[in-house]
């Protein structure tokens, strides 16, 4: 058995162009012209990020059968990790005249905390945006697979740790901003992070909108190499049947331990560039239902596809974004809608409607035909027969 099949499939490859050509090219020349407003291309940039959280948990729940609730935990400690190099480059607090966070000069300290003076340096805080986030999840995933804690117990347990994360990180001794969190970024590396259109300057938004776009394209690439190979093929076999994989010889909680680190940092990367795009953080995003909502976009999208939890990711949150501008007081009953119908009649997603679409044009011409044949079968009174006199 060959370890890699010899090329990508052509539809993907396609698909990955077209993805790249529209991030890459045509957002940043519409911007540049400006069509493109600053904050609705932060908006994107958002929706791409998002798109790459939903394919970390496709990784995890889609492909390997594990149903991770609390993956927003990984996403956040990203955006924290980065987010406490941004805070300390704020600069001089014009009410309390030091450079500390305004939040550390609030509860009364005097001088940096130890464990934040390594992220002054922009190197450090990158490294720690994966190996943060990484090192939690080989922590937690080595205790759980260990103990051969499966299926919806799984699911439980890692809500708990998005629930203790979100009790941690509202409290202000945690040294993180308790509730008001991170904001008010302004520079990076000495440069402008964001645009201020009446003084002319130019910021980083488009910067951050291409690293998430490429940041996408290499996820999903890593994607359907990894699902094309030995160890792709052995994952789903964890998914279908774990015992079956154990009883061939496989360590299966090697291969999720894995899985569950690689997905935990990617989800990392993509909440460290989601945070300068949305402009702030604080612990709410460790509240159990944000990580319910990423299973919303995988289900809805579809999960076990390449391309599913992108299109669920980007679909409803540009549909949760008009729904709240529009019908402010029923946008939760207009998704919750749209969840319903796709899950009873698209319960493998949208990504499955290609498949089901000729289905249901056979079921509907079959039907017109049925109908139609009905009304030829009506009897003329002329042929009805004469009787004998």
């Amino acid at each position: 058995m060959q370890f890699v099949e010899s090329r990508f499939p052509r539809s993907h490859l396609i698909t990955l162009a077209v993805l790249a050509f529209v991030t890459l090219a045509i957002v940043p020349l519409a911007y540049s012209n400006g069509i493109i407003a600053n904050h609705d291309l932060q908006r994107y940039g958002k929706y791409l990020c998002w798109a790459v959280l939903a394919t970390s948990l496709n990784l995890l729940w889609g492909y390997t059968g594990l149903l991770c609730l609390g993956q927003c935990v990984f996403f956040g400690l990203g955006g924290y990790a980065f987010g406490m190099y941004l805070m300390l480059n704020v600069g001089v607090d014009p009410v309390y005249k030091t450079s500390l966070p305004d939040f550390m000069d609030f509860l009364g300290y005097t001088e940096l905390p130890p464990h934040w003076k390594p992220f002054e340096n922009l190197g450090f805080a990158m490294a720690a945006v994966i190996w943060v986030p990484g090192v939690m999840a080989l922590i937690f995933g080595f205790l759980a697979f260990r103990s051969r804690i499966t299926g919806v117990y799984f699911a439980i347990m890692t809500q708990a740790l998005t629930f203790v994360a979100w009790i941690l990180f509202l409290r202000n001794e945690f040294t993180f901003g308790g509730n008001n969190g991170f904001t008010d970024f302004k520079k990076i590396l000495g440069a402008n992070l964001y645009s201020h259109p009446h003084t002319s300057t130019n910021g980083k938004e488009l910067l951050f909108f291409i690293l998430s776009a490429l940041l996408l394209i290499a996820t999903i690439s890593l994607m359907i190499s990894l699902t094309r190979t030995r160890f792709g093929k052995v994952q789903r076999a964890i998914r279908d049947s774990e015992n079956r994989v154990r009883f061939s010889g496989y360590c299966t909680e090697n291969f999720k331990l894995f899985i569950f680190t690689l997905a935990g940092i990617i989800a990392g990367i993509a909440g460290a560039l989601w945070l300068p795009q949305a402009g702030g953080i604080n612990g709410d995003v460790f509240f159990p239902r944000e990580s319910l909502w990423v299973v919303v976009w995988v289900a809805v999208g579809g999960r076990g596809t390449i391309w599913g939890p992108v299109i669920g990711a980007i679909l409803i949150n540009a549909l949760k974004s008009w729904a709240q501008r529009e019908y402010e007081n029923t946008w939760i009953l207009i998704l919750g809608g749209i969840f319903l119908v796709i899950v009873i009649f698209l319960p493998g997603g949208i990504a499955s409607l290609g498949k089901k679409l000729p289905k249901w044009f056979r079921i509907c011409r079959d039907w017109i035909e049925a109908f139609m044949a009905t009304r030829k079968k009506k009897v003329d009174p002329k042929e009805g027969g004469e009787g004998t006199s």
